[in-house]
């Protein structure tokens, strides 16, 4: 098991700013953006309370509301408070970061393909993505261990 949690993360510290470069010199969004627009669009309303959005991204709580503050200066997203609860707020997709979504897309999907789905079968990519599965639907399962004295 040591080994494919290696190739896990081996994988990912590669892939992943290998498909950055390719959206910044496509002159798209950057890929925390395009997660974010992702989620956002996929969304009931195309808006997300900041905590669900957090839960739905790869990036930490923190770096999901820095991420959401610059779409918003940037007019892709905005911020609304939630009228029922206070303490919380709604990030939301605008038309500006619908069209940026869209215009990312063809990119995006070239990367991955470039980068990933042209070193696999058919198969094997499927495999991946029900192994993979399998892990994320029960990792939030386990609990932490217990601190040691």
């Amino acid at each position: 098991m040591v080994g494919a949690w290696r190739g896990l993360l081996v994988a990912h510290s590669r892939l992943v700013p290998a498909v950055e470069a390719d959206l910044r010199v496509a002159g798209q969004v950057p890929l925390s953006w395009y997660d974010v627009l992702l989620e956002l669009n996929a969304a009931p309303d195309a808006g997300l309370r900041m905590s669900e959005l957090g839960q739905r991204t790869v990036l930490s709580r923190t770096r999901v509301s820095r991420v959401v503050d610059e779409l918003a200066a940037a007019g892709l997203a905005e911020r609304r408070p939630d009228q029922a609860d206070g303490r919380s707020s709604f990030a939301v997709l605008t038309p500006r970061g619908r069209e940026a979504l869209r215009r990312a897309w063809p990119v995006y999907r070239q990367a991955i393909h470039r980068r990933l789905g042209a070193r696999l079968t058919a198969r094997q990519g499927r495999e991946l993505a029900a192994l993979l599965g399998q892990v994320i639907a029960t990792a939030d399962l386990d609990p932490p261990p217990a601190a040691t004295p």
